[in-house]
């Protein structure tokens, strides 16, 4: 099992937003988290990267113990995991290769040759094969979610983290980024999905937890 909560409490601000949240997520499995604006999906991705601390309960990801992780098991702890935006946050001012570069030295990589390699083929896994000269405001939407998948990808990472990941693209350009995600998870990579659009769901099968009343619940769709 990659993680597993029991009985956890997730606060914002000492606000409390999700309670006595029961998950266990193994590999290869799509997840989906649904539920109105502000009801607990992004806060209880955060808690997987310790963005959003665990204070109560027990929360288990890979090996780490998230009540009681320290502040240096933080950083290789996300370098396990894939993280997609919504708003893609990519650096402007840098070529989409260079954008790449930066996440690969950031996270430990120095030989040139391997991050040479490394960007790409996560380019040519996702489809921007020949992008990478591109700076980020000469791509379109969809073009740029790519490139967000790409660098989620550059660690190998066994969890995919993706928030909203098609809210701010139009519905074909976003089923064709759900495709890329699917695809991903077929190669047995665990994808943890928020998103309002229903469709997904029905549309491409996975588990279904609903945030709501500050409760998760599991959901047959």
């Amino acid at each position: 099992m990659l993680i597993k909560y029991s009985g956890v409490d997730i606060c914002r601000e000492e606000q409390l937003v999700l309670k006595g949240v029961d998950l266990e997520v193994g590999k290869g499995e799509f997840v989906y988290l649904v539920g109105k604006v502000g009801s607990g999906k992004s806060s209880l991705l955060k808690s997987f990267y310790a963005e959003v601390p665990v204070l109560t309960g027990e929360a288990q990801i890979f090996e780490y113990n998230l009540p009681k992780i320290r502040r240096k098991e933080i950083p290789p702890l996300r370098r396990k995991l894939g993280i997609v935006f919504q708003d893609f946050q990519l650096l402007i001012d840098r070529s989409v290769h260079n954008n790449l570069e930066f996440v690969l030295r950031a996270t430990g990589w120095s030989d040139k040759s391997q991050i040479e390699t490394r960007i790409n083929e996560v380019l040519e896994h996702v489809g921007m094969s020949n992008k990478g000269y591109k700076l980020p405001h000469e791509l379109s939407g969809g073009e740029q979610q790519r490139i967000v998948i790409a660098r989620a990808l550059l660690n190998s990472p066994e969890i995919i983290l993706a928030d909203e990941p098609t809210g701010n693209l139009d519905p074909h350009t976003g089923d064709q980024i759900m495709q890329l995600l699917y695809h991903i998870r077929e190669n047995g990579t665990t994808i943890i999905m928020a998103t309002h659009n229903m469709n997904f769901v029905h549309k491409y099968s996975g588990r279904v937890f609903e945030c709501a009343d500050e409760r998760l619940v599991a959901r047959l769709m």
